[in-house]
């Protein structure tokens, strides 16, 4: 490694391995310490090796604020921090930020550590992966708490490695392709749920050890399951040992007070317009990617960091006069950029809100640069549209249909994650209409309407077996109810709907484009029933039905490509599942033109039904 290159970058903005200049790194006795602290007028190492004493090993100052000490006496494992003498004469300690592990709360020090000398047994998987484009593969993630999805007898964490035989062996069963870990990197507020960070460099202790993480992202590709992460750029804690005016004075933060507290989160917003911060963040993220081997990262809270206004009611405008934060817009194309020079097969996935354009485009068109955003607008609408009466539905059927009119816009997933089923909101069953039975009608229903739409899937955990509480953190999911037949047979209904999905190519092959998809019947709002086709790049059609009504239509004729028989392939209403079990047969077009189509069919829809048929070659 050339240091001084390393650091030239890090100065520059440019740099994606600041961890292996910065923090802790050995030398041929001991270990050396550098820490960015451009403000501090002084700046000690203290820690377990020197009993912390805060005057013993003082360290020097660099050209451009980085400190620098080496301690022959420092150890694997022993704890420390950094001891900071501000401009203005306060005395501060810091934590690393550099650091790859910290001490359990409450202590909370930094520790000293190298990365383990990890044997990876996953070259097979990440070959397989550079010869597929994720854009035209099926991806359906499972969406994962790592305190929450099981707990130990006595209502404890239990530790990443005990947890990963089971859970990687669960998602395989269930059929999702990967598994996203909401944030791991080490945070000190649990009720946060991770999304309130303090080491982006470290797996939280409360999970495992660095070891342990590596373990489980082996584990997962060892399975041929990718593993996303939740990471945290827009935003970080006021916690008094951890970034927050680090040096006494705004060093990773926004130095404006008017402009560098998050209104509604308050938090600390990053100065994006640092060269210093920029390599930092872009050194995380490629961190996970690099050192862990995840697959893909998942970015929070884009929309608060793209707009200078958002959660305000006053802000400083850009140079421009207008509201678009010109800084977090560069860091994040360049972010991008150096992700996929990593790995061109990785997922970059922007959590974003509002209508940003061009989030899923390369940055050389004028795009943000990710290739994938969650589409929050298609999962709000649905799910009005389902928490309204069936009755009622007629008057809101445009709300169904309106995702389709922008489905290509940009390269969707569609979420039903941990923010819908907290604060109030209820649980995806809870939130369907109907008594005890019809309520799992409507969810198998809006299940298959989310599989035929097309983008990816993404479904926070315990909603493959339609828990009915709200998720609570601080205990394990309601595993229990599995007892109960309702309950057994919806999860059957999506592990089958989620095979189905991994075979049939038609629902994921052409995700991004309007050639994947063939309206049939999109305006039947009085009866509130769709029907399209989705068509894989051999031209092989699915064809999709839905009645969002609980009565059954007995020869609803609809219109069909072609002169032949259809045959049913999956449908929510079989009795395996919970639903009526109507019968389907298959269905023989007739040669009359309709939906502007040659032919036409007769169906039978079944109450609060999705079904597929394929067409009999």
């Amino acid at each position: 490694m050339n240091v001084s290159l390393t650091e030239y970058e890090f100065h520059n903005g440019n740099c994606d391995r600041a961890y292996e200049f910065l923090g802790v790194t050995r030398c041929e006795k001991g270990f050396v310490f550098r820490v960015w602290a451009p403000n501090a007028r002084e700046v000690y190492l203290t820690g377990d090796f020197n009993f912390w004493n805060v005057s013993e090993l003082k360290m020097s100052k660099g050209p451009h604020g980085v400190w620098e000490v080496r301690s022959g006496f420092a150890r694997e494992g022993q704890r420390y921090k950094y001891y900071i003498v501000t401009e203005d004469g306060r005395k501060i300690y810091k934590n690393d930020p550099y650091a790859f592990v910290y001490a359990p709360a409450p202590d909370k020090s930094s520790v000293v550590s190298a990365l383990p000398d990890f044997e990876w047994n996953d070259s097979a998987y990440r070959f397989s992966k550079t010869r597929k484009n994720i854009l035209h593969s099926p991806v359906n993630i499972y969406e994962v708490h790592l305190g929450s999805w099981k707990r130990d007898e006595n209502g404890g964490i239990i530790p990443i490695r005990e947890l990963a035989e089971n859970l990687t062996e669960y998602v395989k069963r269930m059929g999702y392709t990967h598994i996203e870990l909401m944030p791991v990197t080490e945070f000190p507020y649990e009720p946060s749920w991770g999304y309130q960070v303090t080491g982006y460099f470290a797996p939280c202790s409360r999970y495992g050890s660095p070891e342990d993480f590596m373990y489980f992202v082996d584990l997962c590709h060892k399975k041929n399951i990718g593993v996303i992460l939740d990471w945290i750029p827009a935003h970080f804690p006021k916690d008094e040992e951890a970034l927050y005016e680090f040096d006494g004075q705004a060093c990773y933060e926004v130095s404006d007070p008017k402009m560098n507290e998050h209104p509604e989160w308050n938090t600390r917003i990053f100065d994006y317009a640092k060269p210093e911060v920029r390599s930092f963040l872009i050194s995380s993220a490629l961190f996970w990617l690099r050192e862990y081997h995840f697959d893909g990262i998942r970015v929070d809270a884009v929309a608060s960091m793209l707009y200078l206004d958002y959660g305000r009611k006053e802000f400083v405008p850009n140079k421009n006069g207008t509201n678009e934060n010109l800084d977090a817009i560069d860091f994040l194309r360049i972010l991008n950029q150096k992700a996929f020079a990593f790995d061109p097969s990785v997922m970059m996935i922007a959590e974003e809100s509002t209508a940003f354009p061009m989030v899923t485009r390369p940055a050389f068109v004028g795009g943000l640069g990710f290739n994938f955003k969650w589409n929050m607008g298609w999962m709000n609408d649905t799910l009005r549209y389902m928490q309204t009466d069936p009755l009622y539905r007629k008057g809101i059927h445009n709300t169904l249909t309106f995702g389709f009119s922008y489905a290509y816009s940009e390269n969707f997933i569609l979420p039903f994650s941990h923010d819908e089923v907290v604060h109030g909101k209820k649980s995806l069953i809870e939130k369907m209409p109907g008594d005890y039975e019809g309520k799992f009608d409507e969810l198998r229903l809006l299940a298959g309407f989310m599989f035929a739409h097309p983008g990816k899937k993404l479904s926070f955990m315990g909603n493959e077996f339609a828990q009915f509480i709200e998720w609570d953190h601080r205990k394990g999911l309601d595993w229990m109810l599995l007892d109960y037949p309702a309950h057994a047979e919806f999860r059957n209904y999506i592990r089958d709907l989620n095979r189905l999905y991994l075979k049939e190519s038609c629902l994921w092959e052409v995700d991004f484009s309007s050639e994947g998809l063939r309206w049939i019947s999109a305006d039947d709002r009085d009866q509130s029933i769709l029907a399209f086709l989705r068509e894989n790049s051999a031209g092989e059609m699915l064809l999709c039905i839905f009645n969002f009504c609980p009565i059954v239509r007995y020869g609803y004729k609809i219109g069909l490509p072609e002169d032949t028989a259809w045959r049913i392939v999956f449908t929510s209403d079989r009795k395996k599942y919970g639903g009526a079990g109507i019968r389907l047969r298959p269905v023989v077009s007739e040669h009359v033109p309709m939906h502007g189509y040659p032919s036409r069919g007769s169906f039978i829809l079944p109450p609060l039904s999705a079904s597929y048929y394929k067409s009999i070659q």
